[in-house]
């Protein structure tokens, strides 16, 4: 298991910075676009939004304070610029929700990184109906097996609100896949 706070120590000392950031990189790089990756679908957008969230956390690290996990904080933040990033592509698109949805599934259909099964894509196209918040809950507590106590943390949410919302998910999906 990794210390967080020893990494802390040298995040946040001049002289060991560099080298903390790299080991920070090298822990938390994947896990973290995966789960980007789920919220904006795209490889390219996915790559925009991990460079960003890194960013944030190097300018940012002096302002942990050590409430919660290192890697929930750093999640919190990558959601966070998850959300922005797919709002901004909203507005910039100012399309109804319907195109939106269609363009995503177009997208995940001609992505070549996707190396889904069938399933796995009719099952990211049922995701793609979702509203957001669900399509995040969802792929936090199936994909990423959060428990509801993290996801409350890291989304600022109670657990009751959550479990609601990853139980109308799991419906519409279930809908989604079985209709035809």
């Amino acid at each position: 298991m990794h210390n967080d706070a020893a990494l802390i120590l040298r995040l946040t000392s001049e002289k060991t910075k560099e080298s903390a950031f790299k080991e920070l990189l090298a822990l938390y790089k994947e896990r973290l676009y995966w789960h980007i990756r789920k919220i904006v679908v795209s490889h390219d957008d996915a790559d925009d939004v991990l460079q960003n969230t890194f960013i944030k956390v190097y300018k940012n690290i002096h302002s942990f304070k050590g409430e919660s996990k290192l890697f929930s904080w750093m999640y919190r933040i990558a959601t966070n610029e998850a959300i922005t990033h797919l709002k901004q592509n909203a507005r910039q698109k100012s399309s109804n929700n319907e195109e939106l949805q269609q363009q995503t599934i177009a997208n995940l259909q001609a992505d070549v990184y996707f190396e889904g099964s069938e399933i796995q894509l009719k099952l990211q196209k049922a995701l793609a109906t979702l509203p957001h918040k669900q399509q995040l809950v969802f792929n936090m507590r199936y994909f990423d097996d959060l428990k509801y106590a993290e996801m409350s943390e890291i989304l600022e949410t109670s657990e009751g609100a959550l479990k609601a919302s990853y139980h109308i998910a799991v419906k519409k999906i279930e809908a989604y896949l079985t209709r035809d």
